[in-house]
């Protein structure tokens, strides 16, 4: 819609009172103006033909996307003038002496649907599926091999996107400056949780630094590909920054692209407009919605740590198998020679030769072993500390929600009642003009910070709503999880069950024919 010249502007006092209610019908219910993109809807039920809407439009002025009350009165009685058959000129209005035609659009209780239909739009629907969401980018973030084994002042990660083939260094203080700046500009979203830091001492080849490092590596790459596949972060230009940006510092860099835009209640084109879309139970669903996630988590975290002691026992029968092998290659080894008895009645020395060569088959047993344990490692416990990490995040941004936009709202609130208290005092006590009207002008900023707060409140619902259907988009990836884990040992019994299958008939040379079982009595 283009903005022409602003003849034909139309007096309020003119207009009869069936434009202000058409006005109240589809207004924005937060301020004064009309959505341009109501207007459109509104022209749609004229029945006029397209040339003439085109023209009804070009002369109407929707900067920003919206239409002034004036505005939309101007274009009501253009609309009157083509649906009675004359051209509909800014032209004809400048002249008119008697009240503006009324134009036929229908009982105006009826136009307010016009302004509930962004609802069942994309305005607060979320439009993905799990596979558009994984499909965003994938990141990986590994050590830089230069840095292993050396003593440590800091450890630096090579950050690499599929999305934007590049690869990047960074530090842990720089995941740090970039969740400090992404919560900054987006309260009201899941932001997820860094891994803790510590200060390292020693040297990397310590065990316990070693494994401390390899968890902090895998939850930092949870943490960006999580902040990569949000339908908002992905396109933000902090992610863009934080994982392009090849320069010394990427800190400031990040601060001050933060610093440019502010917060999303600022620069989001619907965050006064939130209450409009947020459906009547709101405080329900949220409720409702909160409750069923968190019983999810919990029962993932349980399904979690059995995971993780299965992969404890595969590396426990990683090294008992290997151990096995060990202790039968040693008796095989052993030299010691047999006293003549044992060597007439005795077939040790054949068994202690062959037990030797036994210890091969239990070697390759311990590895298929240690190879299930980094299966079930990679493949389930790792997809499922990510499904945590985001249902995790969910329940840090309804705590966000209730501790912080609620609190402040309710502080805001106490301290407007005191102003307004001291003011009626003041007022009964007749005490000096000046600061009778310095508190008048502080209630008038409290009330405008009330305001704020309230709009703020609203919007944080708007986007708690987002959230929790981005959460819902997510929970399919527990099929995955489960597939994950029943793929998983399917192949570490097949590759096993060979082994096994392989090494039986190697008995028949120990044990005769029955191959190991119990001889009969």
């Amino acid at each position: 819609m283009t903005v022409r010249a602003m003849a034909g502007e139309v007096n309020e006092g003119s207009v009869p009172a069936y434009y202000r209610e058409v006005y109240e019908a589809i207004r924005c219910r937060t301020d004064e103006k009309v959505q341009a993109e109501v207007f459109q809807r509104l022209l749609l039920r004229t029945d006029l033909s397209k040339a003439a809407l085109s023209q009804i439009a070009e002369h109407v002025d929707s900067t920003d996307g919206f239409l002034t009350k004036l505005s939309l009165y101007k274009a009501l009685a253009l609309i009157a003038l083509a649906q009675q058959g004359k051209n509909p000129s800014p032209k004809l209005l400048e002249n008119f002496i008697q009240e503006l035609p009324k134009p036929q659009l229908g009982e105006p209780r009826e136009l307010s649907a016009l302004r509930m239909e962004p609802a069942q739009d994309n305005v607060l629907t979320i439009s993905q599926t799990l596979e558009k969401l994984l499909a965003k980018d994938t990141i990986q973030v590994e050590l830089i091999p230069e840095k292993k084994g050396l003593f440590l002042k800091h450890v630096e990660y090579q950050v690499t996107s599929q999305r934007y083939k590049i690869s990047v260094y960074r530090r842990y203080s720089d995941f740090d400056v970039f969740h400090e700046v992404l919560l900054q500009k987006f309260a009201y979203r899941v932001v997820p949780a860094l891994p803790p830091k510590r200060m390292l001492k020693g040297v990397l080849t310590s065990v316990s630094e070693r494994e401390f490092i390899e968890g902090r590596r895998r939850a930092l790459g949870r943490f960006i590909n999580l902040v990569a596949r949000h339908p908002l972060f992905s396109e933000d230009e902090l992610v863009k920054t934080f994982l392009t940006f090849s320069g010394s510092d990427v800190q400031t860099r990040l601060r001050d692209t933060c610093k440019k835009t502010g917060d999303e209640f600022m620069i989001n084109r619907i965050a006064t407009q939130a209450k409009e879309y947020l459906p009547a139970d709101i405080q329900a669903q949220f409720s409702t919605s909160r409750e069923l996630i968190k019983n999810i988590h919990n029962s993932f975290q349980r399904l979690r740590d059995r995971a993780e002691k299965m992969v404890e026992r595969s590396k426990e029968n990683a090294t008992d198998l290997l151990q096995f092998g060990r202790e039968l290659s040693a008796l095989g080894s052993d030299a010691s020679a047999l006293p003549s008895l044992a060597s007439s009645q005795s077939s040790w020395g054949t068994l202690r030769q062959s037990f030797k060569s036994l210890s091969v088959e239990f070697a390759v047993l311990s590895d298929k072993a240690t190879q299930q344990g980094r299966r079930e490692e990679d493949d389930v416990v790792e997809k499922l500390n990510f499904f945590l990490d985001l249902l995790q995040s969910y329940r840090d941004l309804c705590e966000r929600h209730e501790k912080g936009v609620l609190h402040e709202h309710q502080r805001v609130l106490h301290k407007y009642g005191m102003m307004k208290r001291q003011m009626m005092s003041a007022t009964v006590q007749s005490k000096e003009q000046a600061s009778v009207e310095q508190l008048e002008s502080r209630i008038v900023q409290q009330e405008s910070a009330i305001q704020t707060m309230e709009l703020r409140n609203y919007f944080s619902l708007f986007c708690l709503h987002q959230e929790t259907q981005l959460i819902f988009t997510y929970l399919p990836i527990t099929s995955h999880i489960l597939g994950a884990f029943v793929n998983s040992h399917v192949q570490g019994h097949r590759e096993m069950g060979e082994v096994w299958n392989e090494l039986q008939p190697k008995l028949g040379c120990l044990f005769g024919s029955n191959n190991g079982l119990k001889p009969p009595i």
